[in-house]
């Protein structure tokens, strides 16, 4: 039978299929907000499923439904984003704001795109953007309210989490530890957190008289960390420093697959204390970054703009040292 004459499927038809009232899935649409999350979830999942559509005529645009903000990261598989985003969502979810998640795959075409395609449909941005250029995102700021993340852009507002202070407590720690000559396994190239990592890494190494090197860009994953591991050992390194905790398992796992003991014959130390950071068998050494905190923060920070301060206002959040077995006195 042809599309165009195929019965429509109701709202009571949606009802009936879950064993729930009517008005029950009515209003899952009408006022999502005031029912459970995950019920209202997955009535609409079914309701998708059996090819349920609202016929425009009955649509209402709630105030509270039509508030929404788009949240652009680079990799939303990445523990490290989904942890921002859990934040991002609860603090969202609870001022009864909608949010679109937009993945750039770490592409400048595709963070330009989505600026352009959502600054005009949206309340808000808030945006992981590495690599878009400075006066690309002041223009944003000018016309629409957004709020970087783990970039500081001049007169835009942000969010980062973590301080030159925990960079610091990180070198420190190695130093304590007598490593003298530590490898630092960079993440992308044009990435604002990259650049500043590296800074301080220099600054500090050089502080404490610590041997330091820069091997990369690598893409900040496991599989990437295996071959920054080769690369690393060649440096005769007694410390290896990855990006983020996925470089740095991958690190761990190419080492010990060489032969290597982690941490007698090599320390390794990550960033951001993503759920990898703990299974790995030997645990591993990096600053807990606060993500869900700094997505509650940049939700408020979204909301200040929203309210009309147009004032950028930057949030700096600290990140604790936490010590596991990858980290370990140098042997030689």
């Amino acid at each position: 039978m042809a599309s165009s004459s195929r019965k429509r499927v109701t709202l009571q038809d949606v009802a009936k299929a879950m064993g729930l009232s009517p008005s029950t899935v009515s209003r899952a649409f009408t006022d999502p907000e005031r029912g459970n999350f995950q019920t209202v979830e997955h009535i609409m999942q079914v309701a998708q499923d059996m090819g349920y559509r609202r016929h425009p005529a009955r649509l209402r645009l709630e105030p509270s439904i039509s508030r929404t903000i788009n949240m652009i990261v680079q990799d939303s598989s990445n523990p490290f984003y989904i942890n921002f985003l859990h934040g991002v969502l609860e603090r969202a979810r609870m001022a009864g704001y909608l949010t679109i998640v937009s993945d750039t795959g770490d592409d400048l075409t595709m963070e330009r795109a989505y600026v352009r395609r959502f600054k005009q449909t949206v309340d808000g941005i808030i945006a992981a953007a590495p690599i878009t250029p400075d006066s690309e995102l002041r223009e944003l700021a000018r016309t629409t309210p957004v709020v970087l993340f783990n970039r500081e852009v001049s007169d835009v507002s942000s969010v980062v989490a973590f301080s030159s202070e925990d960079i610091f407590k990180l070198v420190q720690h190695l130093y304590n530890l007598n490593h003298r000559r530590i490898v630092f396994c960079a993440g992308p190239k044009f990435a604002w957190s990259n650049k500043v990592r590296i800074e301080r890494l220099t600054h500090f190494t050089r502080e404490f008289g610590i041997e330091f090197q820069v091997i990369g860009p690598f893409i900040p994953t496991i599989k990437q960390g295996h071959v920054a591991a080769a690369l690393a050992v060649q440096e005769n390194p007694t410390a290896i420093m990855g990006f983020n905790d996925q470089l740095a398992v991958g690190v761990i796992q190419r080492l010990l697959a060489d032969g290597y003991d982690v941490p007698g014959d090599f320390s390794v130390t990550g960033f951001d204390n993503t759920q990898s950071a703990s299974i790995i068998h030997t645990g591993l050494t990096c600053l807990n970054a606060p993500l869900n905190q700094a997505g509650h923060t940049a939700v408020e920070l979204l909301f200040q703009r929203l309210a009309g301060q147009n004032e950028a206002k930057s949030a700096l959040l600290n990140a604790e040292l936490v010590v596991r077995g990858s980290t370990g006195p140098a042997r030689r």
